[in-house]
């Protein structure tokens, strides 16, 4: 029964939406500002009400096959961190996109809601949120980067972690916590990497 569960989230996971709603617009949108084929990105290449279909779709296949799984008992805690990360996996290398999936933003809110009844992906929300108004006070209003971007995604995840540290969350989702921050670190390796290279060239300039 577990296998198939996990299978069949992997599966959920793996139904890119968003690239296939783009599709239907014909719009690429791996072409489109970071190449991330997910909803961000098709809200950029299609627009807002198309693209928002594109975050609820990801955020329910995330969501829903697994609130189901759990309420009904079927993934009690030992179980629940293989049917968690799956459908993150499965968005983050999905086989329609020859393992070339997207970076599986929305989809983790999906599973941390389902896991923590909106607990955690609220908190993490307000995180984004946060840190977007100060990345936008530092620019003095301009737009931030890709990579500044994928740099507070990564950097409020880390935070999810220490919150859920601090009020005692069980185990296995501190367990679910770190797969998900090291599958994030992944995604974004590329864009860190660049953030990381420009931060210390600033920091040589400064010092210049």
């Amino acid at each position: 029964m577990l296998v198939f569960i996990v299978l069949l989230e992997f599966f959920c996971g793996s139904l890119m939406f968003s690239y296939w709603l783009g599709k239907l617009f014909k719009k690429d949108i791996t072409a489109v500002g970071d190449g991330n084929p997910g909803a961000f990105n098709l809200i950029q290449a299609v627009g807002f009400k198309i693209g928002i279909l594109g975050v609820a779709l990801d955020f329910l296949k995330g969501y829903f096959p697994l609130v189901y799984f759990v309420e009904k008992g079927y993934l009690p805690k030992s179980y629940i961190i293989a049917g968690a990360i799956a459908p993150i996996l499965g968005h983050a290398f999905s086989p329609f996109l020859r393992f070339r999936g997207g970076k599986a933003i929305a989809t983790t809110f999906g599973v941390w809601s389902a896991t923590t009844r909106f607990r955690v992906s609220l908190f993490y929300a307000v995180v984004l949120a946060l840190l977007f108004l100060i990345a936008k006070k530092l620019k003095h209003g301009g737009p931030t980067t890709t990579q500044e971007d994928a740099f507070m995604v990564v950097l409020g995840f880390t935070i999810v972690g220490a919150y859920l540290y601090l009020n005692s969350f069980s185990v296995y989702l501190l367990t679910l916590w770190f797969l998900n921050l090291i599958i994030m670190i992944y995604k974004n390796k590329e864009k860190l990497s660049s953030f990381y290279i420009s931060l210390t060239d600033r920091q040589h300039e400064i010092k210049k």
